[in-house]
């Protein structure tokens, strides 16, 4: 796993608090938006607890003494809800959010295509093959996965199946 490559802007105090110039928090912003999904990525991220957000490295720069407050982190995910880079796990408490560093139909043409690749059309594999597999889908978290599922069940490439041993899918051609 590599290492975090912090923008500027992680150093700068006032990036820890949504700015009130529309101008400079658009800005801010992109950079958070940015800045979440590649610190996601790296670390295989899939679920952020907003309530446990401050003590991720990624909300709170512990050399300069900042952090993101819970109402900031929320701001932060519903920009990446509105670019379709996050999906809100329980929608009642808006505290765990679904991160997609892929959107879920990026992450559909994924697994579509891993599916093609290990000759896995027109049969069945489970959830534990896709999610042990090698790239981007080592890791990834069920609920996603499923998501991603439902989007290749509607354009008729896939059907999610529940199996004896689990869940598990089979491919179209």
């Amino acid at each position: 796993m590599g290492e975090v490559q912090w923008p500027w802007q992680y150093s700068f105090p006032p990036f820890f608090t949504i700015q009130p110039n529309l101008e400079t928090r658009k800005k801010q912003l992109d950079a958070w938006r940015s800045l979440v999904l590649d610190y996601c990525r790296l670390h295989k991220i899939f679920i952020i607890d907003v309530r446990e957000g401050e003590h991720l490295p990624l909300f709170n720069n512990t050399a300069i003494s900042r952090k993101l407050s819970p109402q900031a982190i929320n701001t932060v995910l519903e920009v990446l809800l509105s670019t379709g880079n996050a999906g809100m796990v329980d929608k009642s408490s808006r505290s765990r959010w679904y991160v997609y560093w892929h959107t879920v139909d990026e992450w559909a043409t994924i697994v579509y295509k891993w599916a093609q690749d290990n000759a896995m059309v027109n049969t069945v594999c489970t959830f534990y093959e896709l999610t042990n597999s090698s790239g981007d889908l080592n890791g990834l978290d069920e609920g996603i996965l499923v998501k991603a599922l439902k989007v290749l069940e509607k354009r008729q490439l896939a059907e999610i199946l529940t199996l004896d041993s689990g869940s598990g899918v089979k491919f179209f051609s």
